[in-house]
C-alpha cells in the first residue's frame, strides 16, 4: 500500500483547535466614605434612635391622644420628667361623666409622671350630683395615686364649688384663696317659681292630669302647698347633712365643733379673710403659692419638676384655621352659660357690658 503523502490527518484521528478560557477581569473598587465609616454611621444612628425612644418615653404625655385634655407648660422647670397637674374647675358645675373636668381627671390617673395635683377653683357652684361626682372621682385620685392635692381658688369657689375643694382631704395647709376670692355659700337650695298669678292674669289654668297629687310637686303653674313645702325642705336637709359632712372630712377641726360649723354654713359667703378667720381656708395666696405647697406635699424641689395644666383638644377646625374655634361652653344654648351668668359677682369696672362679656367665658 502506498504511503498517503497528501499531508492529509487520517480519518480517525481529528485534533480540536484549543480555545483558552475567556480572561477573568477582577473589578476593585476603591472604598468609599461610607465603606470606610459605614459603622460608626450605624452606630451613631442607633444611638440617636434610643435617645428619641426614650425622649418620647419621658415625654409621651405632650403627645396628645384622641379626646384627652391638652397638656400645656405652666411653670416651674420646663424639662422636668415630674410634674404637677393643675386641674381646673371653671364655672357652673353641671357636668359629669363626659365633662372636661373628669377627662382631666382621667389624664391624670394614666399618667404616671404627676406626682401632686393643684385643683384650680372658679366656681359659683352646680347640681348636688355633678358637684359629688368631681368630688368622688378627686378623692379616688388621690387615694389611689397616693397623690397631695392643693385647692387654689379663683375669684369665686362658693356652694358646689367648695363642696369640689373639700377633695383635699385631711392634708393640712392645703387651701389657698386668693386675696379678691369669694367663697363659702355651703347649703342647698331647690329653685321655684310660682307664676300661677301670671298665668290667671292671663286667663290660663293647670290642667294637667297626673297620677297622683304630688306628681306635680314644685310645679311653677300653681301654688306650692303646705304638703309639698315639707317634702321639699326634707330633700334639702338630708342633702345639707351630706353637704357638711363633706366640709368636716375637708375641714377636720369642725368635726369637734358642730357649732363652728353651723356658722359657717349658712349659706353666706365669705370674703378671703373672712373665710380664713373662720377657718374655711388654710392660707391666701395665689396659684404659685399652691404649686409651691404641692411640690413640698410631694416631697419635690422645685427644680425637679414642671407644672402642666390642661386645655380642651382641637378640633379639626382649629388644626386647618391655626386657632382654636369658638367653645360650645358659653353659646347661647348652653345651660352652665346661663347659670354662671346669673351669678352675683363683684366688678372694678364702670359699664356694664364687660360683666356679661366675662360671664360668658366658656
Amino acid at each position: 500500500m502506498a504511503n498517503d503523502v497528501s499531508g492529509a490527518e487520517p480519518e480517525h484521528i481529528r485534533l480540536e483547535p484549543i480555545n483558552p478560557p475567556p480572561p477573568q477581569v477582577i473589578l476593585q473598587q476603591p472604598m468609599s466614605m461610607f465603606g470606610r465609616f459605614g459603622k460608626l454611621l450605624l452606630v451613631a444612628l442607633g444611638i440617636a434612635i434610643m435617645v428619641i425612644l426614650g425622649l418620647v418615653g419621658s415625654y409621651h404625655s405632650y403627645f396628645n391622644m384622641a379626646d384627652a385634655p391638652l397638656e400645656k407648660f405652666h411653670s416651674l422647670t420646663p424639662h422636668a420628667t415630674k410634674k404637677i397637674a393643675i386641674i381646673g374647675v371653671e364655672g357652673a358645675i353641671v357636668d359629669t361623666d363626659d365633662g372636661f373636668v373628669k377627662r382631666q381627671i382621667d389624664r391624670v390617673r394614666n399618667d404616671d409622671a404627676v406626682v401632686a395635683v393643684v385643683l384650680r377653683i372658679d366656681s359659683p357652684g352646680g347640681t348636688v350630683t355633678a358637684s359629688d361626682y368631681l368630688y368622688h372621682h378627686l378623692r379616688k385620685l388621690a387615694d389611689e395615686r397616693e397623690l397631695p392635692v392643693v385647692v387654689s381658688m379663683g375669684s369665686l369657689c362658693a356652694s358646689g364649688g367648695y363642696y369640689v375643694a373639700m377633695a383635699v382631704g385631711d392634708q393640712p395647709n392645703a387651701v389657698y384663696a386668693e386675696p379678691t376670692t369669694w367663697t363659702g355659700s355651703i347649703g342647698v337650695v331647690i329653685p321655684h317659681f310660682d307664676l300661677s298669678g301670671l298665668l290667671t292674669s292671663v286667663h290660663v289654668k293647670d290642667d294637667s292630669i297626673a297620677s297622683g297629687p304630688l306628681k306635680l310637686m314644685a310645679s311653677p303653674t300653681r301654688p306650692m302647698t303646705d304638703q309639698e313645702r315639707q317634702l321639699l325642705q326634707q330633700l334639702v336637709d338630708e342633702s345639707f347633712a351630706g353637704f357638711k359632712e363633706i366640709v368636716v372630712s375637708g375641714r377636720p377641726k369642725f368635726a369637734d365643733d358642730a357649732q363652728a360649723l353651723d356658722a359657717v354654713a349658712t349659706g353666706q359667703i365669705f370674703t378671703a379673710r373672712q373665710a380664713l378667720d373662720r377657718g374655711l381656708v388654710d392660707k391666701i395666696g395665689f396659684i404659685e403659692d399652691a404649686i409651691e405647697r404641692a411640690a413640698q406635699l410631694a416631697g419635690e424641689s422645685a427644680d425637679d419638676v414642671r407644672c402642666v395644666r390642661y386645655e380642651p383638644p382641637q378640633t379639626l377646625a382649629d388644626a386647618l384655621l391655626g386657632a382654636r374655634a369658638a367653645p360650645s361652653r358659653g353659646s347661647a344654648l348652653d345651660p352652665a352659660a346661663w347659670l354662671d351668668l346669673t351669678t352675683p359677682r363683684a366688678y372694678y369696672l364702670w359699664t356694664w357690658l364687660p360683666s356679661i362679656l366675662s360671664n360668658s367665658r366658656p
